[in-house]
C-alpha cells in the first residue's frame, strides 16, 4: 500500500476536526494515546485495521521531525 501525500488531514466533517490518518476516519491521537498508555504499535494497528504499519510509522517520524525542528538550540 502506497501513502499518501499528505499523511494526515483534518476537516470539520470528519471525527469533529481531529486531525486523522489521511484516507481514515483514525485520529492521530488515538495513536499518541496508546503509545502513552504504554501499549505497542502492534496493539494499536490491531485495533485499527484501516491504519498500516507503513502510514503509523511515517506519521511518528513526522512527529518527531516536529518535535526536532522546534527544540531550543540553546538547550
Amino acid at each position: 500500500m502506497a501513502l499518501p501525500k499528505l499523511l494526515v488531514t483534518r476537516s470539520d466533517e470528519v471525527m469533529s476536526g481531529a486531525v486523522v490518518f489521511t484516507g481514515t476516519r483514525v485520529p492521530v491521537q488515538t495513536l499518541l494515546d496508546y503509545l502513552e498508555e504504554g501499549d505497542t504499535l502492534h496493539h494499536f494497528l490491531e485495533d485499527f485495521p484501516t491504519v498500516s504499519r507503513e502510514h503509523a510509522v511515517a506519521v511518528l517520524e513526522l512527529a518527531k521531525e516536529s518535535v526536532f525542528a522546534h527544540a531550543d538550540p540553546s538547550g
